[in-house]
């Protein structure tokens, strides 16, 4: 026959078990944040060099008059 006890400690480690599996959520989801700040700032370089390139295509544009001023 069960004691009073055992349902509480059932109750507990379940708890406990909640309690890790969250910690391991936490843990990931700080490094997705990181890793995907990385990526914005992969994106965001790579948004740069593609501004760059089209402002020199539109000067390159204008020098050779293709294109109207």
């Amino acid at each position: 026959m069960p004691t009073p006890e055992e349902p509480i400690n059932l109750v507990l480690e379940h708890l406990r078990a909640i309690r890790s599996d969250i910690s391991g959520l936490k843990e990931d989801m700080q490094n997705i944040k990181v890793r995907m700040t990385g990526v914005e700032e992969g994106l965001a370089a790579a948004n740069r060099r593609l501004d760059r390139l089209d402002n020199r295509l539109v000067r390159i544009e204008q020098r050779l008059d293709l294109v109207e001023v």
